[in-house]
């Protein structure tokens, strides 16, 4: 049976200011690494096969923090997707078959919002009106100025999901992603099968494991919220 557990990062610090972040690199707050440490402790006797984060500190972090709490994952090895070869350029050891691989990419990013990040939400509804914040941010295939929509967003996370994720399932291993709203929102449509009128209702909440399984004939088998 493949499992795949999808955790959005904690509350960072432009989810408490109310601002749009997309690919802006923003750290936790304290209430954000409190929810990771708990969705740590949940996880904590799964066995991780491998693991995914964006290029982003909030997603990253969130992982690091719920592999501190994990039985099973006290090494790791970091692959950086698309960056300098640097990295992977080493001697492999019979020792690193006990490494969790971590795999890096930007592709896992969060939804770009070009010109909107770091803008208000509020502010940003007196600028523009309730009506047009509220379509850049609730429709599938409209973008904000100079950003992604969800749909762009969905065009880049599953070729990555279908070339890198998924071959481990197909293999019944057991994957952590931890990553960002519409990111996972996007997978999780395509794993769900749903509408985009669906996925837009679908909300995921911060520092919480959703966990999928799945039969030999990645028939989805399980669709579980996991809560504290």
């Amino acid at each position: 049976m493949g499992r795949l557990i999808l955790v959005r990062h904690g509350e960072s610090i432009w989810n408490q200011q109310n601002r749009f972040t997309g690919w802006v690199d923003v750290s936790l707050t304290g209430k954000g690494i409190a929810e990771a440490r708990e969705a740590g402790e949940l996880l904590a006797e799964e066995c991780f096969d491998a693991a995914f984060t964006s290029a982003l500190i909030r997603a990253q972090d969130t992982l690091y923090e719920i592999l501190q709490h994990n039985r099973h994952a006290e090494k790791y090895l970091c692959v950086h997707e698309k960056n300098s070869s640097w990295y992977e350029h080493y001697t492999a050891d019979e020792t690193d078959q006990n490494q969790l691989k971590i795999h890096i990419s930007e592709q896992l990013n969060e939804r770009y919002y070009g010109d909107l990040q770091g803008m208000n939400k509020n502010r940003a509804r007196e600028k523009f009106g309730v009506e047009q914040v509220r379509l850049w941010r609730r429709s599938y295939d409209v973008p904000p100025p100079g950003g992604e929509s969800l749909e762009m967003t969905a065009a880049r996370t599953l070729p990555y999901f279908n070339s890198h994720i998924l071959p481990y399932l197909r293999k019944n291993k057991r994957i952590l992603v931890s990553a960002h709203g519409n990111s996972l929102r996007s997978i999780v449509m395509h794993i769900k099968q749903m509408s985009p009128q669906q996925i837009l209702e679908y909300e995921i909440a911060t520092g919480t494991p959703h966990i999928f399984d799945f039969n030999e004939q990645m028939e989805l088998t399980g669709d579980l919220i996991m809560k504290g």
